[in-house]
């Protein structure tokens, strides 16, 4: 009686699918001793262009999708999930949204601020800094980051390039001020981040906005008709000369705030700043990355590598930021157990 194999005799491959099958294994291994990150890389060119594509689509389509417009509605969609958490306190979506609302309807009744008008804004990593960023871009106005370790001659400087209408101060940098309200041009009228204030003809913003309206300002206001336009001017550090203003456009404003995505974090992430807000890296890579993903922030004052990691281990930090030596520094941290 006859086998099932003589009965059946199974077909033999090609002679070439072997040297294929040989080919594609060898090239499996070099890939992975040679090029080990080709498919993270691949990956992540990949997500590079989609965004990229999803721009470029907007723009055909003549839709204008601002990164603030994406915070809006993130404060509808999960207005309760922790947007910003700062010295232990969280500030939701929704309370975001409101407290920056609050801050437009203020400016929007005590100054005849204009579409396209500049705000300067001088201060330090604090929740407020971006309310107050936030409520201006809701009236429509380009917001001028300034550094405040600049002093004196740079800092006025920075102002007069940018010309603002009004320009904010942090309560924590009035000593600041005062060594430059002498100088500053007559027509910048100027805003601090207080209750009260001892410096003639400065308007507080504080007491303002506890009587302020939380109602959105008029859609017209912070609607944007071209993804070129600017919104922001973010200044250099003045290292070879007289700090100099980038104009930052919605369009860089969205490739910035893309960084994090194209790196796979996700909204469930929970990304440490500790780089100052008027730096791009924080401003646009942080906070706009957070928008991006809908996920949560923790925002720290300054920078401290003594701080850094017991922060990490206390919110639950899955990302981080880091330029320059920042890592160095941490580094260099005696080794703490536990």
């Amino acid at each position: 009686m006859r086998g099932w194999n003589e009965l059946y005799p199974l077909p033999m491959p090609p002679p070439w699918v072997p040297g294929v099958a040989v080919g594609i294994l060898s090239l499996h291994f070099i890939q992975k001793l040679l090029f080990p990150y080709f498919w993270a890389d691949l990956r992540y060119l990949l997500r590079v262009l989609t965004y990229g594509l999803r721009l470029e689509m907007y723009r055909l389509q003549g839709r204008v999708v601002t990164v603030l417009d994406k915070f809006v509605k993130l404060a509808e969609k999960q207005p309760h999930k922790p947007f910003l958490i700062y010295e232990g306190t969280t500030h939701t979506y929704r309370d975001v949204d409101r407290r920056s609302n609050r801050i437009a309807q203020v400016f929007l009744q005590h100054e005849a601020l204009k579409k396209g008008d500049t705000v300067a804004l001088l201060m330090g990593n604090e929740p407020d800094f971006i309310h107050v960023w936030f409520g201006l871009a809701k009236l429509g106005c380009v917001v001028a980051f300034l550094n405040f370790n600049v002093r004196f001659r740079s800092l006025l400087h920075c102002v007069s390039s940018c010309e603002p209408k009004i320009l904010v101060v942090g309560a924590d940098l009035l000593g600041t001020l005062e060594e430059v309200l002498p100088k500053l041009q007559k027509d910048v009228r100027v805003w601090i981040v207080a209750k009260e204030s001892t410096f003639p003809s400065v308007h507080t913003l504080l007491d303002k906005i506890e009587t302020a309206s939380e109602d959105p300002v008029p859609v017209n206001r912070c609607s944007a008709n071209d993804l070129k336009s600017a919104v922001l001017y973010i200044f250099t550090s003045g290292t070879t000369g007289l700090p100099k203003a980038a104009v930052i456009s919605n369009f860089q404003v969205l490739k910035g705030a893309a960084g994090l995505w194209t790196f796979g974090a996700t909204s469930e992430d929970i990304i440490y700043i500790t780089l100052p807000l008027y730096h791009s890296a924080a401003s646009l890579l942080g906070i706009g990355g957070c928008i991006e993903l809908g996920a949560t922030c923790v925002l720290k004052k300054k920078f401290s590598a003594s701080q850094f990691w017991s922060d990490c281990r206390k919110y639950n930090v899955t990302v981080i930021q880091y330029i320059g030596e920042l890592c160095r520094y941490l580094c260099n941290q005696p080794v703490v157990s536990g």
